[in-house]
């Protein structure tokens, strides 16, 4: 017989593992944080927190898998209300990047130092499938057209995180004339 709370507890673990984690990455980088400072920070041995994450790579994945469906969910929520495709998208990657500059464990993934860790993990599958997921489809696009806009709309965000426009109004405007008679032209 199974321990049927085996499942819940690994997630409980995991979850206070990657909390803790994410202090660290405020405090000192995302670069910086070792393993052995994570796992002093999140109460456990080092044995242990390898147990849930074989190296430091596995652990910023699912920090950021984890963050990416939070945000994700949050932008469905807010964003299903139909209109326009093209406006909608813009105010989606909009909502995506304030949350992200507002969040202080989110942010710091974007520092000069830590940026290139965020590009590279955020490209993987997982996490465009999220986004696609979640923005995507309520622009009712879906499938390999939405995984090929999902990669080119990642880079967008990750663009205005690590290189932001002169003010709100400057990255609402550039989105406008590029971003939505994209995706107008597609859906």
């Amino acid at each position: 017989m199974s321990d049927w709370l085996g499942t819940e507890r690994n997630d409980v673990a995991s979850d206070r593992i990657l909390d803790a984690a994410a202090k660290l990455f405020v405090e000192r980088g995302v670069a910086a944080s070792s393993m052995a400072d994570i796992a002093r920070a999140s109460g456990c041995s080092r044995a242990t927190l390898y147990r849930y994450f074989d190296s430091r790579r596995t652990l910023q994945v699912a920090f950021m898998q984890r963050e990416t469906r939070r945000i994700a969910g949050r932008i469905a929520r807010e964003f299903s209300l139909g209109g326009d495709p093209g406006e909608q998208m813009v105010s989606a990657i909009l909502a995506a990047v304030e949350e992200v500059r507002a969040d202080p464990t989110l942010i710091a993934w974007f520092s000069t130092g830590d940026s290139g860790v965020a590009n590279e993990l955020a490209h993987s599958s997982e996490m465009l499938e999220v986004l696609a997921g979640a923005i995507l489809g309520e622009v009712g696009l879906a499938g390999e057209r939405a995984a090929k806009l999902g990669r080119w709309l990642l880079r967008v965000v990750l663009s205005l995180l690590t290189v932001p426009g002169a003010n709100a109004d400057d990255e609402r405007e550039l989105l406008t004339l590029f971003v939505a008679p994209l995706v107008r032209d597609i859906v």
